[in-house]
Protein backbone atom coordinates (compact mmCIF):
# COMPACT_ATOMS: atom_id res chain seq x y z
CA UNK A 1 0.00 0.00 0.00
CA UNK A 2 1.21 3.61 -0.54
CA UNK A 3 2.67 5.60 2.16
CA UNK A 4 0.68 8.60 1.23
CA UNK A 5 -3.16 6.14 1.07
CA UNK A 6 -1.90 4.34 4.62
CA UNK A 7 -1.78 7.96 6.17
CA UNK A 8 -4.85 10.18 5.20
CA UNK A 9 -4.94 13.17 7.02
CA UNK A 10 -3.47 14.51 10.57
CA UNK A 11 -6.25 15.48 13.25
CA UNK A 12 -6.43 18.73 15.14
CA UNK A 13 -8.45 18.62 18.35
CA UNK A 14 -7.50 19.99 21.43
CA UNK A 15 -7.00 16.50 22.68
CA UNK A 16 -4.25 16.09 20.20
CA UNK A 17 -2.59 19.38 20.90
CA UNK A 18 -2.29 18.44 25.01
CA UNK A 19 -0.87 14.75 23.83
CA UNK A 20 1.66 16.34 20.82
CA UNK A 21 2.73 18.76 23.74
CA UNK A 22 2.80 16.42 26.88
CA UNK A 23 4.54 13.57 25.75
CA UNK A 24 5.14 14.20 21.98
CA UNK A 25 2.30 11.88 20.61
CA UNK A 26 0.72 12.35 17.03
CA UNK A 27 -2.69 11.26 16.12
CA UNK A 28 -3.47 10.81 12.70
CA UNK A 29 -6.42 9.23 10.61
CA UNK A 30 -5.36 6.06 8.91
CA UNK A 31 -6.66 3.76 6.38
CA UNK A 32 -8.86 1.13 8.21
CA UNK A 33 -6.80 -1.73 6.79
CA UNK A 34 -3.62 -0.50 7.68
CA UNK A 35 -1.64 -2.33 10.32
CA UNK A 36 0.83 -0.56 13.14
CA UNK A 37 3.78 -1.56 10.71
CA UNK A 38 3.04 0.06 7.90
CA UNK A 39 1.80 3.00 10.14
CA UNK A 40 5.58 3.51 11.55
CA UNK A 41 6.89 2.65 8.54
CA UNK A 42 4.59 5.65 6.44
CA UNK A 43 5.67 7.98 8.94
CA UNK A 44 9.26 7.63 9.40
CA UNK A 45 9.61 7.83 5.24
CA UNK A 46 7.04 10.63 4.70
CA UNK A 47 8.42 13.04 7.72
CA UNK A 48 11.97 11.58 8.51
CA UNK A 49 11.46 11.05 12.18
CA UNK A 50 12.40 8.06 14.62
CA UNK A 51 8.85 6.17 15.52
CA UNK A 52 8.96 4.92 19.25
CA UNK A 53 5.07 3.23 19.08
CA UNK A 54 2.39 3.60 17.41
CA UNK A 55 -1.04 2.75 18.84
CA UNK A 56 -3.84 2.28 17.14
CA UNK A 57 -7.58 2.36 17.32
CA UNK A 58 -10.93 1.55 15.61
CA UNK A 59 -13.64 4.43 15.92
CA UNK A 60 -17.37 3.59 15.33
CA UNK A 61 -19.16 6.32 13.62
CA UNK A 62 -21.78 7.57 16.00
CA UNK A 63 -25.89 6.97 15.16
CA UNK A 64 -27.10 10.44 13.66
CA UNK A 65 -31.15 11.08 12.71
CA UNK A 66 -32.82 13.52 10.12
CA UNK A 67 -36.46 13.95 10.62
CA UNK A 68 -37.47 9.76 10.21
CA UNK A 69 -34.58 8.33 8.76
CA UNK A 70 -31.69 7.09 10.97
CA UNK A 71 -28.24 6.63 9.77
CA UNK A 72 -24.47 6.97 11.23
CA UNK A 73 -21.68 8.94 10.38
CA UNK A 74 -18.62 7.10 8.96
CA UNK A 75 -16.38 4.89 10.84
CA UNK A 76 -12.65 5.49 10.84
CA UNK A 77 -9.19 4.19 11.89
CA UNK A 78 -6.90 7.05 13.84
CA UNK A 79 -3.37 6.47 15.12
CA UNK A 80 -1.30 7.59 17.78
CA UNK A 81 1.73 8.08 16.87
CA UNK A 82 4.62 8.84 19.56
CA UNK A 83 8.42 9.90 18.37
CA UNK A 84 11.67 10.09 19.99
CA UNK A 85 12.60 12.89 22.28
CA UNK A 86 13.53 15.91 20.50
CA UNK A 87 11.67 15.19 17.16
CA UNK A 88 9.27 16.76 16.23
CA UNK A 89 6.68 17.14 12.50
CA UNK A 90 6.93 20.21 11.00
CA UNK A 91 2.85 20.37 9.68
CA UNK A 92 1.68 20.33 13.07
CA UNK A 93 4.23 23.15 14.54
CA UNK A 94 2.45 25.95 13.01
CA UNK A 95 -0.77 25.54 13.95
Amino acid sequence: MNHYRIIEKPLMTEKCTDCRDAHNVYIFKVHKKATKHQVKESIEKLFSVKVLDVRTINVLGKPRRRGRSVGRTPSFKKAYVRLSEGQTIPIFEGL
